[in-house]
């Protein structure tokens, strides 16, 4: 039997259903959205998208679950810079949009559809967000103190890093060479 994919109205009827429907149960549940501010109104959206991926099942719900995914990264971003006031962290933040929340939105609806290929697809993704972020946080907040303060040190084991790897790619280049005569 083929599954056929529901009709693009019916997804986004859907959708607006599950968005009204999240807005009123935090309401009757005494949860207030304000806490999180104007980036509640990203990640609400958000958290609704990738729902509905599980909904929608298959090929068509691991891309609603990879939008969903970016869309709530982006309003979890939105809202710490919010609270924090750090709104230039936006110079490394973006690995945790693409391609961290791509591959992480592929990971978790792949374990929870039990489709271990789709999980797997976004495994790589993810590893490669969070590393760039990490890079980024250590470089433009140690390196430079982006935010104001640096972290003491940094920037030395940064440079001997470059030295210890600028040695080993010669050393390595050496090596070949020699094995290639």
């Amino acid at each position: 039997m083929e599954m056929r994919q529901p009709p693009a109205t019916a997804v986004l009827g859907l959708l607006l259903i599950v968005v009204g429907g999240a807005y009123l149960a935090a309401r009757l549940a005494g949860i207030d959205l304000a806490l999180l501010g104007w980036p509640a109104f990203v990640i609400v959206p958000g958290l609704a998208v990738f729902a509905l991926a599980f909904v929608v099942g298959g090929p068509g719900g691991a891309g609603l679950a990879t939008v969903g995914a970016v869309i709530t990264t982006t309003g979890v971003i939105l809202a710490v810079q919010r609270a924090t006031g750090l709104w230039a962290t936006w110079a490394y933040a973006w690995a945790l949009v693409a391609p961290g929340s791509v591959g992480f939105g592929l990971v978790v609806y792949g374990l929870l559809s039990r489709q271990p290929s789709i999980a797997r697809s976004g495994l790589w993704p993810a590893v490669a967000g969070l590393v760039l972020f990490l890079v980024g946080l250590l470089f433009f907040e140690g390196f430079l103190g982006l935010s104001g303060g640096r972290v003491v040190g940094v920037d030395v084991v940064a440079a001997v890093i470059l030295i210890v790897v600028g040695g080993a790619i010669i050393v390595r280049g050496l090596v070949r060479g020699r094995a290639a005569d």
